[in-house]
């Protein structure tokens, strides 16, 4: 076949794809508008909710989204409501604080305390048992790789790190990999805050809300950069597909 063939079958898709992903970020803006208009009062009731407890209330909000990591539930909308009620920069601390807490905590207990019960969940899994041999060679060095794309399910993952040979001090260290991904979310949960906030009062703060939008458009670029380069040396350290196979 001549290279020229090749892209005339290429060419067609590789055209098609930034209009997908065009319609998929206009979709995307929209919900968060809808969202951001239609959970506007839980979001301010949340909010004071957590004021009530003064000092405490980052605390209780941490301590709150570790226990919901350790209980499989999907730290998605937690990190959505810390963006939206902290911003984005305190925002991004505190969750970054309790997902790393969380994610040690479902760690441990993979470790010491419920092994079996995480060794049932995981048997058979091809992604894992790739992932297992790379950490016996580069364990932080997977681990963080994971953090930054994670090929597999981020509740689930922390137990199955568990049951690997990496330490707690290289599983602690590779937490790092997650703030990209932990950026984006607050950044997106302090939008959607923002819009909420806008509707209340009536657009006032239209020209504020646009701005942020704007920064949260950089920086979801930069975090699908990160990951794409991430899953790539993933794949390569481990000597599968995982990026496929996670797309998949």
């Amino acid at each position: 076949m001549k290279p020229e063939s090749v892209a005339t079958q290429h060419g067609p898709r590789a055209q098609r794809l930034p209009w997908a992903k065009l319609a998929l970020g206009l979709a995307a803006i929209a919900a968060l508008i809808a969202l951001g208009r239609v959970a506007g009062g839980r979001v301010d009731e949340f909010r004071t909710w957590i004021d009530g407890f003064g000092v405490l209330g980052p605390i209780v909000f941490v301590a709150a989204y570790a226990l919901g990591v350790v209980a499989f539930l999907p730290g998605a909308a937690l990190t959505l409501a810390g963006g939206a009620i902290f911003g984005v920069v305190k925002g991004t601390a505190i969750v970054f604080a309790a997902a790393v807490l969380g994610s040690t905590l479902a760690f441990l207990i993979a470790r010491y305390l419920a092994r079996g019960f995480v060794e049932q969940r995981i048997a058979g899994n091809a992604q894992f048992a790739a992932i297992d041999r790379a950490i016996g060679q580069q364990g932080r060095k997977i681990v963080f790789l994971l953090r930054l794309s994670p090929v597999f399910p981020f509740s689930l993952g922390n137990y199955a790190l568990g049951l690997t040979r990496v330490s707690l001090v290289d599983y602690g260290v590779a937490a790092a990999g997650m703030l990209p991904g932990t950026l984006l979310y607050v950044y997106l949960g302090s939008v959607a805050g923002e819009v909420a906030s806008a509707a209340a009062s009536g657009g006032a703060q239209v020209g504020k809300t646009a701005l942020t939008a704007v920064g949260l458009a950089a920086t979801a670029l930069v975090t699908i950069f990160v990951t794409r380069i991430a899953r790539r040396a993933l794949a390569e350290a481990s000597g599968q597909d995982l990026a496929a196979k996670a797309e998949g």
